[in-house]
């Protein structure tokens, strides 16, 4: 997926904020009520907006990261997927994710006694304390924030963690093309157990089909157990994106309990036992892609 954002005022006083996909052949497009927060780290460019629709929307270098309205079904995704598979879960890392939304479904978990974000920008997580209402996880005393390069700080760990989940930038934006190496995937089968499970965003498998490629033969190639699955998105590239989860022990079909999940699901917008077994039914195209068919 090739992004140009770009930004223009129009009339009215409204922002029109503008997401290409396909080398601009097409995109996403939003009229913003205002842009709260604008910033220039280090790393990349962070606009807040407020939308009439969706309320704050989050992107990085011009790419839609997150909105307060559909964020949960990405997040409870990538995080109950894994996590409902590891009979108690007690340590995790999440690499990335300076938005929270991921930190908040990891500690849904009562079983959770140290949840480590690395997010390697501090101006993220500054910004999404201020701005973003669904932030919400930052001050938990099991809560660790680090600021460091996930790819590197992720080396110093081995048999330590029981879930490792990967909430990273586009592979093809700033920092995040560290997080799809083969490399990295090595190092995060040494930090976890010998039980540990993992789940990584994958991209988009309609205009991205080439990075869902790579990430699952990269993961699959170390990891015994590789699985993608999928579910809806509404502001991401043609609204389905896809996940990958590995373990060193459990199948995320064979090996799941339904039962896990019923003290959670008043909690929850998106994640149920139907949609976990279901987002590992794939489409033939997508089979395609991974080469399963």
């Amino acid at each position: 997926m090739v992004n140009k954002p770009e930004r223009e005022l129009r009339t009215l006083n409204h922002l029109m904020y503008m997401e290409y996909y396909t080398g601009g052949n097409t995109g996403i497009f939003m009229k913003m009520k205002k842009l709260v927060y604008s910033y220039q780290s280090p790393y990349q460019r962070i606009d807040i907006f407020e939308h009439p629709d969706f309320g704050m929307v989050f992107a990085l270098d011009g790419i839609t990261m997150m909105t307060e309205v559909d964020e949960f079904m990405y997040h409870e995704m990538l995080v109950h997927v894994p996590l409902f598979m590891h009979p108690e879960p007690k340590k995790v890392l999440i690499i990335g994710g300076g938005d929270g939304g991921s930190l908040r479904e990891v500690l849904r978990h009562p079983s959770i006694e140290e949840a480590i974000l690395c997010e390697i920008d501090s101006h993220v997580i500054e910004a999404a304390r201020k701005y973003l209402p669904t932030s919400v996880g930052f001050d938990d005393p099991r809560a660790k924030i680090v600021n460091k390069n996930g790819a590197e700080y992720i080396k110093q760990f081995n048999d330590y963690f029981d879930a490792i989940i990967i909430d990273s930038t586009d592979p093809t934006a700033g920092e995040g093309g560290h997080l799809f190496t083969k490399e990295f995937y090595q190092n995060c089968y040494k930090a976890l157990k010998e039980d540990g499970v993992f789940s990584a965003e994958t991209e988009d498998p309609f205009y991205d089909k080439g990075w869902v490629a790579i990430a699952h033969s990269r993961i699959s190639s170390v990891f015994p157990i590789t699985k993608l699955y999928m579910g809806f998105m509404t502001t991401y590239p043609s609204g389905m994106w896809s996940y990958t989860y590995a373990s060193k022990k459990y199948h995320p079909l064979n090996d799941y309990n339904p039962e896990k999940v019923a003290p959670f699901e008043s909690e929850l917008k998106y994640y149920n036992p139907e949609i976990h077994k279901a987002s590992f039914a794939l489409p033939n195209f997508v089979k395609e892609i991974i080469g399963e068919k």
